[in-house]
Formats: structure tokens, C-alpha cells, sequence
């Protein structure tokens, strides 16, 4: 692999490919970096969608919107017009549309949708062990995150699908998750749970032998005879929903390897997110997943040279107090120096994430740099106002 410039990467990735999935550390602007490239592609006339998972609800600040649900929100591209006093390009068409997870209501709807029937769903819900994991999973952002992805993806609704990732400690967690809940819930621990039960969850007249019984008479004696009989009758509902649930699983892994689909490492140039995005380089390239760029946000620029400060500044700052302007221009210039040590720096990380890029075996992998921004990106014109680095004009 290379790493080189790359002033149409995004755009080139933005109009071809059908999911573009935003992975890093927190903090480092992967949501608003997801909410830019969907608008772009909209602008271009595709029809896309921006799923986040972020649970501080930047998305919405990022759109204009005050809030964002469980349910795809159209966001007006009109807005953009005014807002933007008729100065925004064109919209040739395209639609843009939001949506933040709603964990609880996602897992509603999986079982909702793999339930053989009405009375199987109900009972599921009504199962005190269901209610207790459900908490569990539904708190995995990640998990869920791949469940509301398989839909919409299988929906068809969408040109694009542009996916903020949650901010994970484990940078593994996201891509592991699609047979998180088919390993919880394979055959092989379904069948010992079942054995000494019936099908309607009475306990079985056979006679329970060997390991099998020592092991339950110990579970009885710590949990209680009612607990896993409850256990049992959970795992004898969950039966019929193992095959829908694990092709859905399969079917996200599919997806993460199918050729329109591109991970976008996001990162910020310090030492905690560049190893998380070198981390991340390297679990995907091992999973023989596509990379599409490297997106380094929050960089600071400084003049390398150390400047004259009272050549440019000393007239004014003696205008201002001459009395105290010798302590302005010895501010100034120690803020300067700061700045530059601190660019220096940070060009340092990006060095080492262009060499992480750069390594043999695979096609190149575009590095896009963003400035730090002085004000937060809270609207639509906000968003316009990245295309300048994420999408600059062609030369």
C-alpha cells in the first residue's frame, strides 16, 4: 500500500460506492465527517442515507435538527439555499436522510421480524431471561448497529449509505459484532440447555445422566429449579429464530467484504487516535477489507519559519500601549513557537500514518487532511463548509 494526497478520493468514493463506513477512535469527528460526505453525495444526486450511532447525538447538531430517531428524518437540502444566502451549488436531485440508533427498538425489531409468529414474539418479550440479556445487547452499540445496517441496506431505498460507527474501546468490537449474538446462541449451547426438557418446557422424564445432571443439580442448587427451567424455555423460543438471525448475521459480513462497500479511517494527529486508526489499518487489511482514505481532522498549520513578530505586529501592538508592548509582541511570539512545535508534531503522526499506509500488498490508500475549524459545526452551510478539504475542486 501507498499512501498519497488525495483531492478526489472522497468524491470519487461518495458517487460509486453503496456503503461507506467511518471507523475511529471518539472525538475525532467521525460523525460530522460521515454527515459531510452524505451531503456531498446528495448534492450529486443520490439518494443517501447517514446512520449514527453516537450516542451524543452530534448528528443532529451537525444537520440543524434538534433531535433524530429510530425512524429515517428527510433533511430539507433546501435549507441550504437560504441559509447559504443562494451561494450553495446546485442540488441536482438528490435526498439526504438521517438516523440515530435507537438500540432497544432495533433488537424489538429483529425479533419482531425473525418470530416465526404473533404468539412466539409475545412470549419471547414476556420471558424474564430475555429481559435481562436485552439490556445487554441492546447497550452494544456495535451489535445493534449492524442490525439497523442489514436493514436498511436490504431495504433498497438508498443510492448510499454513509455509517458513523460508535466510539468503541475495542476497535475490534464493530467488526466482530455480526456473529456476536449467533455465537451466544448456536446450536451446540441451544441443545444442552434443551436436554433435559420437553418441548413445551416441562421438565423431561428421562432420566438425566453423567456430566449433564452433576452440572444442572449444581445450577439448581446456585439458581433455582424455576431459573432454569425459565433459562430453558428462553433457548426453546429462541430455537425457531436461530437460522433467520444468523443469516442476518451473515449477510452484514457479506456486505463489510462486497466490493461497494469501503472503510473510511478517521482519525485526529495525536498519539491515542493514531494508534487506534493504525490498529484499525491493519484488522482490516488482515480481514482483506477495503480501505478507501485516511481522514487526519483537527490539524493545526504554522509557518515553519519563526516570524519577525515586531516587524509585522510592533506598530500596531505600540498603538495599542506602548507601554505594554513588549509583552504583547513576547506573547505573540512564544504563541507562535508553540504552534509551530505543535504542527511539527502533529505533521509526525500523519508521517507515521502515511508509512502504516504505505505498506506493500494492496492498492493506495488515499491520505485527506482537514484543518482544525475555529467554530463547531452545527448546520447544514457547517457541513458545506468541509467540502473545501474533503472535496476540493478539481486543478
Amino acid at each position: 500500500m501507498s499512501a498519497t494526497p488525495g483531492p478526489d478520493a472522497l468524491g470519487q468514493l461518495a458517487a460509486t460506492q453503496r456503503l461507506l463506513v467511518c471507523v475511529g477512535s471518539g472525538g475525532v469527528g467521525k460523525t460530522t465527517t460521515a454527515a459531510s460526505i452524505a451531503l456531498w453525495a446528495a448534492l450529486a444526486g443520490r439518494r443517501v442515507l447517514v446512520l449514527t450511532i453516537d450516542p451524543a447525538r452530534r448528528l443532529a447538531n451537525s444537520l440543524g435538527l434538534s433531535e433524530i430517531g429510530n425512524a429515517e428524518v428527510r433533511i430539507p437540502l433546501e435549507r441550504l439555499l437560504t441559509d447559504t444566502g443562494g451561494t450553495a451549488a446546485p442540488i441536482r436531485g438528490g435526498e439526504l436522510w438521517a438516523m440515530m440508533l435507537d438500540p432497544r427498538s432495533t433488537l424489538d425489531d429483529v425479533i419482531s421480524r425473525v418470530a416465526k409468529d404473533a404468539a412466539t414474539r409475545d412470549a419471547i418479550f414476556q420471558n424474564r431471561i430475555f429481559r435481562q440479556i436485552a439490556g445487554s445487547f441492546s447497550g452494544s452499540q456495535e451489535y445493534m448497529a449492524t442490525e439497523r445496517l442489514y436493514d436498511v441496506y436490504g431495504s433498497g431505498r438508498y443510492d448510499l449509505i454513509v455509517l458513523d460507527t460508535p466510539p468503541v474501546k475495542n476497535a475490534l468490537d464493530f467488526l466482530e459484532a455480526p456473529g456476536r449474538l449467533s455465537r451466544f446462541l448456536d446450536r451446540q449451547v441451544m441443545k444442552w440447555f434443551l436436554t433435559p426438557y420437553d418441548e413445551d418446557g416441562g421438565v423431561s422424564k428421562r432420566l438425566m445422566l453423567g456430566t449433564t445432571a452433576v452440572v444442572y443439580r449444581l445450577l439448581g442448587h446456585i439458581f433455582g429449579k424455576e431459573f432454569l427451567k425459565e433459562l430453558s424455555i428462553f433457548f426453546t423460543l429462541f430455537r425457531d429464530l436461530y437460522d433467520g438471525m444468523r443469516e442476518r448475521h451473515e449477510a452484514v459480513g457479506r456486505i463489510f467484504g462486497d466490493g461497494r462497500t469501503t472503510f473510511i479511517v478517521v482519525t485526529a494527529p495525536n498519539e491515542p487516535s493514531v494508534d487506534v486508526a493504525t490498529f484499525f489499518l491493519q484488522e482490516l487489511r488482515q480481514r482483506k477489507l477495503r480501505v478507501g482514505a485516511v481522514l487526519v481532522n483537527q490539524l493545526h498549520r504554522a509557518r515553519l519559519v519563526n516570524p519577525d513578530v515586531d516587524a509585522l505586529l510592533g506598530r500596531a501592538a505600540r498603538e495599542i500601549d506602548p507601554s505594554l508592548a513588549p509583552q504583547m509582541l513576547a506573547r505573540l511570539g512564544a504563541a507562535h513557537r508553540r504552534l509551530r512545535e505543535l504542527a511539527l508534531l502533529e505533521r509526525q503522526w500523519v508521517q507515521k500514518l502515511a508509512a502504516e499506509a504505505a505498506r506493500p500488498g494492496g492498492p493506495a490508500i488515499p491520505l485527506v487532511e482537514v484543518d482544525r475549524l475555529t467554530n463547531e459545526v452545527h448546520d447544514l452551510p457547517g457541513l458545506l463548509g468541509l467540502h473545501r478539504w474533503l472535496f476540493p475542486p478539481k486543478r
